[in-house]
C-alpha cells in the first residue's frame, strides 16, 4: 500500500480545480445517457421467460415496479445533492451521513463491481448488436483463457477472448481516451448521444403503438394479459428475482453525482436531473414494452423458424427491440433499429466512463484511493489515472462472462449501496437538522421510507433467489473492510 507518495489532503500545492462544463441540459443528459444503455432493448426477452406463465401483465408489473423504485429513489438523492454538491456524490453522502468506512466500500465496489462491471456490461451488448451488420463478430471464444466457478454454481464461467469480447474492450479504450480530453468534451458527446437515443426510443414506441402495430398480436396478448399463472404472494419473489434485467437498465442515474463539482449551479440543477431524467426514461421503458407486445407474440418458442415463432421470450440472442421492428417491416429494418441501439449503448458507456473517477478521486483525496487519482491533468482538468485503472479493470471483466452474468453480478451490489445511501439521508436529518438544505426529499419521510423497504425486501429476495452472484457480490463488498483498514494504517505510517 502506497504510503510516502499519498499527498495530504490539506497539501499547499492541491490539484487543478475540475472545470465546470456540465450545463443544466448536459446533467439531464448523464443521467438519460447513463440510464438508456442496450438493457430496454434486451433484458425483457428474460423476464418473459421467468415469468412466462404469469404472462404480458408480468412483464409490464416488472417494468412499473421498477420505474417507481427509479424515480422514488431519485427523488431522495435529490436533497444529498442538492446539500452537498461535491466530486464523488453517492461517496460522500455515505462518508458523511454513515461513516468513512461505509463511503469506502462503496467505492472500492463501485470500482469492483459496479461501474466497471456495468461498463463491461454495457460493451459486450454494444458488440453483440454490431454482429447484425458485421456477422463475423461472433460470441465464440478463440483464445480460451480458463475457468472460474463460483461457490454454489452449477457451472463454471468460461473465461477468454471472442470477436464480441474483443469489440466490447477496443469500445472501452476509445471512449477512454476521448474522456481524458476535458469534461467539456465529454459532456458533449453525452449531450448528442441522449438527445439521439431518446429520440429513437420514442419513435419505436410511437411506431409500435401506431402504424407497426401488429393487431392480431396485440389482441392474442391482451387477451391472455395475465397468462395462467397463479397470482397469490408467491408470485413476489419471482417477480422480484426477474427484476434483475430492469433494474440493470434502470441503474445508473446516480452518476451524476459523482461529476457534482463540474456541474454549473449544481444545487439547483443536480436534482432537476436526476427528476426530469429519471421520470422521462422510467416512461419510455413502459412505454416500449407496451410497443413490443403491440408488435412480437410474447410467448415462443426457442427453436422457433422465424421471428414471430420465436416471440418476445426467444427473440434471437435476446434482441427485442430488433425482433420487433423486423415483425414490422422486415430484415432492412432490424439493422436500422442495430444502429441506433449502438448509439444508445456507445452514448450510456461514454456517461459511466466519464463518471466513475470522479469517485476514485474523492477516495484518493481522503486518502484512500492511490494518490494519483486524486490529481487532474493540468491542461484539460480531467483525472486520468483513474479514467486508465477503471478501463483496464472493464476490460478484464470483458472476458469473464456473458451479458446476463454480468448484469446479475452489478444489480445486487448497487442495491445494497442505495440501501445505504437512503439510510444516511434519515441520519443526516436527525444528526445535522441545520444543515442547509436547498432542496428537501420529496414526500419525506413517507416516500423514502418506502423506498428503503423496497429496496431492503428485494435484496432478500435476490440472495435465495438468485445466490450465483449476488452472495458472492456481498462478499466484494465485504471484502472491503480489510482493504480499508490497510489504507488507513498506511497513511498512519
Amino acid at each position: 500500500m502506497p504510503t510516502t507518495t499519498q499527498a495530504p489532503a490539506d497539501s499547499t500545492s492541491p490539484p487543478s480545480e475540475f472545470i465546470r462544463g456540465i450545463g443544466p441540459l448536459a446533467a439531464i443528459s448523464l443521467v438519460v445517457g447513463s440510464m438508456i444503455g442496450s438493457g430496454i432493448f434486451i433484458v425483457s426477452a428474460d423476464i418473459g421467460r421467468q415469468l412466462g406463465a404469469w404472462g404480458p401483465g408480468a412483464l409490464l408489473v416488472v417494468w412499473i415496479i421498477t420505474g417507481a423504485m427509479t424515480v422514488t429513489g431519485a427523488l431522495a438523492y435529490a436533497e444529498l445533492a442538492a446539500m452537498m454538491p461535491k466530486a464523488g456524490g453517492q461517496y460522500v453522502y455515505l462518508r458523511e451521513g454513515l461513516s468513512p468506512l461505509a463511503g469506502f466500500l462503496y467505492g472500492w465496489t463501485l470500482f469492483a463491481v459496479i461501474q466497471t462491471g456495468t461498463i463491461a456490461a454495457v460493451a459486450v451488448a454494444f458488440a453483440k448488436f454490431l454482429s447484425i451488420l458485421v456477422p463475423g463478430i461472433t460470441p465464440d471464444v478463440f483464445l480460451p483463457l480458463g475457468q472460474v466457478r463460483l461457490p454454489g454454481a452449477a457451472d463454471a464461467i468460461q473465461l477468454g477472448l471472442s470477436p464480441q469480447r474483443v469489440v466490447a474492450i477496443l469500445m472501452i479504450a476509445v471512449l477512454t481516451a476521448l474522456n481524458m480530453r476535458g469534461v467539456t468534451l465529454g459532456a458533449a458527446i453525452q449531450t448528442v448521444f441522449s438527445v439521439a437515443k431518446v429520440g429513437a426510443l420514442a419513435a419505436l414506441v410511437l411506431l409500435g403503438l401506431t402504424l407497426f402495430r401488429q393487431p392480431d398480436i396485440a389482441a392474442a396478448n391482451f387477451s391472455g394479459f395475465w397468462g395462467t399463472g397463479d397470482w397469490s404472494l408467491a408470485v413476489v419473489p419471482l417477480i422480484g428475482a426477474a427484476m434483475v434485467g430492469s433494474l440493470f437498465s434502470s441503474d445508473a442515474w446516480n452518476n451524476v453525482t459523482f461529476a457534482a463539482a463540474e456541474v454549473q449551479n449544481p444545487s439547483r440543477n443536480l436534482p432537476r436531473a436526476l427528476a426530469i431524467g429519471t421520470g422521462t426514461v422510467s416512461l419510455l421503458y413502459i412505454l416500449a414494452n407496451v410497443a413490443y407486445l403491440n408488435m412480437l407474440p410474447f410467448w415462443g418458442a426457442p427453436n422457433g423458424g422465424d421471428v414471430l415463432a420465436r416471440g418476445l421470450q426467444y427473440a434471437a440472442e435476446d434482441r427485442v427491440g430488433t425482433a420487433a421492428i423486423e415483425v414490422a417491416v422486415g430484415a432492412g429494418a432490424a439493422t436500422v433499429m442495430a444502429v441506433a441501439i449502438l448509439l444508445s449503448t456507445f452514448g450510456c458507456n461514454n456517461g459511466l466512463i466519464l463518471s466513475g473517477p470522479r469517485v476514485y478521486y474523492a477516495m484518493a483525496r481522503d486518502r484512500l484511493f492511490f494518490a494519483r487519482a486524486g490529481t487532474l491533468h493540468p491542461e484539460y482538468r480531467t483525472p486520468i489515472f483513474g479514467l486508465v485503472t477503471q478501463a483496464v479493470w472493464a476490460m478484464v471483466l470483458c472476458i469473464s462472462g456473458t451479458y446476463g452474468q454480468l448484469l446479475d453480478y452489478v444489480v445486487f451490489a448497487a442495491l445494497v449501496f442505495y440501501f445505504l445511501t437512503t439510510l444516511a439521508l434519515f441520519r443526516l436529518r436527525r444528526t445535522q437538522p441545520d444543515l442547509p438544505r436547498p432542496v428537501k426529499a420529496f414526500g419525506y419521510p413517507v416516500l423514502p421510507a418506502l423506498y428503503l423497504a423496497s429496496v431492503g425486501a428485494l435484496m432478500v429476495i435476490l440472495l435465495f433467489e438468485k445466490p450465483l452472484f449476488t452472495w458472492p457480490g456481498l462478499l466484494i463488498v465485504a471484502s472491503g473492510v480489510p482493504v480499508y483498514l490497510l489504507w488507513r494504517r498506511g497513511v498512519r505510517a
